[in-house]
């Protein structure tokens, strides 16, 4: 890398005032110039005082122009003077007095400099016009007039930060679909001999933060070729047939790079289907997909450039962009394995100097679902952490409380309640742990608080023993007796007209898994193995659903199932309930004596009746809660328990 490149390119705007600065004091000086030549040598006088001092001798000589006389004074002082009307007796008195004179024809103005000083506002007025629409073009696509048509692609290089994929993890059979594109770049020749061809495009499709567009970027960095980025909405303008223009010329670009990767994020937004929208066939989209369309399995082949796309809706795009020809894969990049999370964790722990205590696979066991960004996200937190804590490494503690801080959200301790309230909630997150560890196949317990965290105000963290990809009706029925510990607490401990609001979010959910189990997945027996709802996308936006196939006696007959599951899931943890009384209240005031109980604790707790913790001192007064059961990502998080409005 030369020095050139390590230069900055600057502010272009800021060049373009410095420039339009200095021809404005160019102007400026050009029209002092013309000032100072304009003005009168010598002293102004009067011209009676000038016939005075001719009178009196003192004048020397004089020089008469038609509008102006100058002259000297017999003390070699300068003066000037202005006539008045016609002076035919001026010779005169000059000649008795002795006075030199003589004639002087009047100053020929520049024509050139007159010009420009008349013209100088007009210039100005223009000038500031079009530096102010050179601006406004250069939002619109490359800088200059008519730059509105102009491809917004980004070209990066090495230079810009090489990405491999030793720096992509979790990923694995994503990457093994994409090396033969690497491949391909490096060496073309291979596979042209025996007539092959390379994939013209490759459509990334994932959950958002699964690393598609770092997938992309370690693809050129190991190529080593030139590497185009843009986004789908980049391409679409007011102006109709923008984007169709800014697609042929990014093309125009990538053919003088080729071979090159051209990277679409966000490629929906440009591809969805056409004629499913409000306008005509005129629509600037349906125009900008069409030439996308050419562009990639048109009449002229372009041949060396590969365009890698991304969208985490591939069921909105336009059939014709999925065909063989042009996006010929859809590689899905899906959420990372324990396995996964684990070399992706390694990976970001690297930029962190971390504790001789600190265990990625712990950590990759209690973060199921979450993506690489999730995970990045959590490295950071918990180095900011101990940014704050004043420690020069990461230690594990660290770790558990970003995790916990990313899952359940930050501790709210700043709310303060009563001790009634305090206890209310004690009762109700006892009720949900007591309910779960009853319920064979709930999972195991994580983490019970009662302080508030992020729009929860207290709950019950439970993480499955590996990831789940379906779940059976024994794991559902047992949510949603986990669902209704909390309430069926209140009303047993506090009664019937006491029960609170913090069961809201636990009842959404149940009654939403309920309906998914009835409608969805066919799991009542009265209404059998059939889908009575569905989810609609498009223009009526994402999770929407309908009702269909289902007449009104079968409304009220899923109305029933539904309500019986829940009623049936109450009945479970009532009976739980009541015939372990006695642990509800122990581990209601364990809650209250600690506020935050890991679910060894627990175990603990309910054997011996004691928890062990060395020096353990009793926590200070904090807000209880009215609070709920949650899960992370890659199960169920049940509500957590907002307050109602004005609580």
């Amino acid at each position: 890398m030369n020095d050139n490149d390590q230069q900055p390119s600057g502010n272009p705007w800021l060049k373009s005032l410095m420039i339009w600065g200095g021809i404005f004091l160019g102007l400026l000086l050009v029209v002092s110039m013309i000032g100072d030549r304009s003005q009168p040598t010598g002293t102004p006088i009067a011209y009676s005082d000038f016939r005075d001092k001719v009178a009196e001798g003192s004048v020397s000589s004089v020089q008469i122009a038609p509008d102006r006389i100058t002259g000297t004074l017999k003390n070699e002082e300068a003066f000037s003077t202005i006539p008045v009307g016609s002076d035919p007796g001026l010779t005169q008195l000059l000649a008795d007095n002795n006075v030199k004179y003589e004639g002087k024809a009047p100053e020929e103005p520049n024509l050139l400099l007159y010009i420009l000083a008349q013209s100088l506002p007009f210039l100005l007025i223009l000038g500031i016009a079009f530096f102010a629409l050179r601006q406004v073009q250069k939002g619109g696509g490359a800088g200059g007039a008519m730059g509105f048509g102009k491809s917004k692609a980004k070209m990066l290089t090495e230079k810009q930060g090489r990405v491999t994929f030793d720096d992509v993890a979790g990923i694995d059979e994503a990457r093994e679909e994409l090396e033969e594109i690497v491949e391909f770049l490096k060496d073309p020749s291979r596979f042209s001999k025996l007539g092959g061809q390379i994939p013209k495009g490759a459509l990334l499709v994932g959950s958002p933060g699964t690393g598609k567009t770092l997938l992309a970027r370690a693809i050129a960095g190991e190529a080593g070729v030139p590497f185009f980025t843009i986004s789908g909405s980049d391409f679409v303008e007011m102006f109709v047939g923008v984007g169709a223009s800014r697609v042929r010329d990014m093309f125009e670009q990538a053919k003088k790079n080729a071979p090159c990767i051209v990277f679409i994020d966000e490629i929906d937004a440009v591809g969805r289907h056409r004629g499913h929208g409000l306008g005509n066939s005129n629509d600037e989209r349906e125009q900008t997909l069409n030439q996308l369309l050419v562009e990639m399995d048109g009449f002229e082949a372009n041949e060396g450039i590969i365009i890698i796309a991304a969208t985490n809706r591939p069921d909105v795009l336009d059939p014709a962009l999925l065909r063989p020809g042009r996006f010929d894969r859809q590689v899905v990049v899906p959420v990372p394995d324990i396995d996964g999370r684990e070399k992706i964790l390694s990976v970001h722990m690297k930029k962190v100097p971390l504790a001789p205590d600190v265990n990625s696979r712990t950590i990759a066991r209690g973060t199921p679902g979450f993506s690489g960004a999730d995970l990045a996200n959590l490295v950071n937190e918990a180095a900011l952490l101990a940014a704050r804590r004043n420690k020069r490494l990461v230690a594990m503690q660290e770790f558990e409380d970003a995790k916990d801080k990313v899952m359940m959200g930050a501790e709210r301790r700043s709310m303060v309640m009563t001790d009634d309230e305090k206890k209310m909630t004690a009762y109700h997150e006892a009720g949900h742990a007591l309910v779960s560890l009853n319920e064979a196949a709930s999972d195991p317990i994580h983490k019970a608080t009662i302080i508030p965290r992020g729009r929860a105000l207290g709950m019950v963290m439970r993480l499955p023993e590996r990831d789940n990809y379906s779940y059976h009706r024994d794991k559902m029925h047992a949510n949603l007796s986990v669902a209704m510990g909390g309430r069926v607490a209140e009303e047993i401990i506090f009664g019937y007209d006491k029960v609170s609001s913090g069961a809201s979010s636990d009842i959404q959910y149940a009654t939403d898994l309920a309906r998914n189990m009835v409608t969805k997945w066919g799991m009542s027996d009265k209404l059998g193995p059939l889908q009575y709802e569905q989810s609609q996308e498009g223009y009526l936006g994402m999770g929407q659903t309908a009702r269909t196939f289902a007449g009104a006696e079968t409304n009220k007959l899923i109305d029933a199932e539904i309500k019986k599951l829940v009623e049936d899931a109450h009945a479970r943890a009532t009976d739980i309930l009541k015939t372990q009384e006695d642990k509800l209240h122990l581990l209601a005031q364990a809650m209250l004596e600690y506020e935050t109980l890991t679910g060894e604790d627990i175990d603990h707790l309910l054997e011996n009746g004691k928890i062990d913790r060395p020096e353990e001192p009793k926590g200070p007064s904090r807000p209880a809660t009215t609070g709920s059961v949650g899960v992370p990502k890659a199960g169920r998080r049940f509500g957590g328990g907002t307050a109602p409005q004005g609580a």
